[in-house]
């Protein structure tokens, strides 16, 4: 793109840009040229936009991350419907489905970046961290629903469930698990709290 030209909403050119590059061809591919090159601009619109690379690779993840407080909404709101594993397996697919498996790859390839990240989120991983908080906010409603039992200890639940599901996709170079092996892990991992029978 021509210098002086205006790029309307650059910030998400630029993110998308990074996500096609993070996807197609994994972290170690992701430099601020092979951003900028995806997105068809110069090289100095990040620089313009961001600190450095790692500033702007932050301001990504978290703002992915923000993604999944829609979906943690949206999951929340759908306790007493249909059933746990059901909600559950839909939100897991949603979140797996997407780029926050390779945003975890990003994330814990790259020192600068977890530096970075560790200022606004001191503890655990970013996407994994904030999924986690998701679903036991879900179960917490399912709870107190009656539709698992009183006492279902979510905070153990909910990472347990995650980092299940975060194996079953982790591998990017294979085909996505199909939504039934997603649901043969959710149902394995809440059936002893289940207060409803799984369909």
């Amino acid at each position: 793109m021509p210098t002086g030209v205006a790029i309307r909403d650059v910030r998400d050119q630029l993110f998308s840009a990074a996500e096609r590059v993070l996807l197609r061809a994994g972290p170690s591919a992701l430099t601020s040229r092979a951003v900028t090159a995806e997105a068809g601009c110069a090289k100095g619109v990040l620089h313009r936009h961001f600190a450095d690379f790692d500033a702007f690779l932050a301001e990504l993840v978290l703002d992915r991350v923000a993604r999944i407080d829609d979906q943690a909404t949206a999951l929340r709101e759908s306790a007493g419907t249909d059933t746990v594993a059901d909600n559950l397996t839909r939100a897991l697919m949603d979140l797996f489905g997407s780029v926050a498996v390779a945003l975890v790859s990003l994330v814990t390839s790259r020192d600068e970046l977890r530096a970075q990240l560790r200022k606004a989120r001191p503890t655990g991983v970013p996407v994994l961290t904030d999924a986690a908080t998701a679903i036991a906010s879900y179960l917490t409603a399912e709870r107190d629903l009656g539709r698992i039992a009183a006492d279902a200890d979510v905070d153990t639940l909910a990472p347990t469930l995650i980092g299940a599901v975060h194996m079953l996709f982790a591998d990017r170079h294979s085909t996505p698990p199909e939504a039934g092996a997603v649901r043969k892990v959710v149902t394995a991992v809440v059936a002893g709290v289940q207060g409803e029978p799984l369909r």
